[in-house]
């Protein structure tokens, strides 16, 4: 069943020397029948590994369940409270999959104080919301963590007494093991439900789902919202022009950095929407099905037509894609220059939309 989800045969064979490595194939079957996505249960199965070779090194073989020291031993060795969890749900697993592999020590034939909450809790996900188990999986466990900070700071106080001053110390202490704003975003979209189920269930008699703030989760916020003109410049002037194709990928470099076009805009010109002798470019397939002008720059304009002209095939250009265009030789005119232009102070997409006459030039 490794052999799905990793292609190496040395990590393959280093998963099942392991005191787990008997049983890890029919984990991942069973994590893969659960619903598991792909990279989901190679992270999974990855991390369940690492702990059975933890095991192996203790000295636990293959044929006796592993002592609960060990493994209460091997999550303490992590170095992050998210480590920490993330070692806690792959164990937690192997341990559903495989109970006999593990020892039960006498803490856990205890009864749960929490158990009938979360029980009906789940209950009401299930039936009354008609979330599916996977769903189910982490909202139940965001609910023990909350009650776990509740026992922990609020010690013999019931949940009626939990306030927004509450929320606001669990949210951070909760937001502080979270490694990326995507786990940040869902853990309190979590609490906020866990919240709404108390105020339901006559738990507690006011709505603090409220106080739980909003974590933002933009995806590429880390990228910068643009390139320095010197940067573009220098990657346009990197490109090699001896070759059809080189001078091809030269204009549109060009094209891209000057008039903000977008991937399938460029994808979708033609060279008969360039007209050479006013210095303009129509776009005939934009995002709002409206056809556009653009300036069409001296250099920018210059590009295109070296590209066409670099063989001595004479064909009329008006129904090829430029994008398409390698060996196509036209006589084109000299094309006007736009007057007055200097360096960009703001990006191409942002000049798209603003209306206003050309500003720039390729210098």
């Amino acid at each position: 069943m490794l052999e799905i989800y990793f292609k190496y045969r040395r990590v393959i064979a280093r998963f099942r020397r392991g005191a787990l490595g008997n049983e890890i194939d029919h984990i991942a079957a069973d994590l893969s029948t659960a619903g598991y996505k792909r990279d989901s249960v190679k992270l999974y199965v990855a991390g369940i590994a690492r702990f059975s070779a933890y095991a192996a090194g203790c000295g636990c073989s293959r044929s006796r369940p592993i002592p609960r020291e060990i493994v209460d031993r091997y999550l303490r060795a992590r170095p992050t409270i998210a480590a920490r969890w993330a070692a806690q749900v792959a164990i937690g697993h192997a341990a559903r999959c495989c109970r006999d592999r593990f020892a039960i020590s006498p803490s856990e034939n205890q009864v749960d104080p929490d158990g009938p909450l979360l029980a009906a809790y789940l209950q009401h996900l299930r039936v009354l919301r008609g979330l599916q188990s996977k769903t189910c999986e982490g909202l139940v466990l965001t609910a023990r963590r909350m009650l776990a900070w509740q026992k922990k700071h609020l010690a013999g106080k019931p949940l009626s007494e939990l306030t927004a001053k509450h929320v606001l110390a669990m949210t951070h202490d909760l937001l502080s093991g979270c490694r990326s704003d995507s786990a940040r975003s869902s853990t309190t979209a979590y609490m906020r439900s866990f919240l709404r189920y108390l105020h339901w269930a006559n738990l507690n008699a006011q709505e603090l789902a409220q106080f739980v703030p909003r974590t933002p989760c933009w995806r590429r916020v880390h990228l910068p919202p643009r390139l320095a003109w010197e940067d573009v410049r220098r990657a346009i002037d990197a490109i090699e022009t001896t070759t059809p194709s080189g001078i091809r990928d030269r204009a549109m470099l060009l094209l891209l950095a000057t008039t903000g076009l977008r991937n399938r805009e460029l994808r979708q010109l033609e060279l008969g929407d360039i007209r050479w002798r006013a210095g303009e470019l129509i776009l005939r397939h934009t995002k709002g099905h409206r056809d556009r002008v653009l300036p069409l720059l001296e250099e920018v304009a210059a590009a295109p037509s070296r590209s066409t002209c670099s063989t001595s095939v004479h064909r009329r250009p008006t129904a090829r894609s430029f994008s398409r265009t390698y060996h196509r030789s036209v006589s084109f005119p000299r094309v006007a220059p736009c007057p007055a232009l200097s360096a960009p102070d703001c990006n191409a997409r942002g000049f798209r939309y603003s209306g206003a006459e050309p500003t720039f030039s390729v210098t």
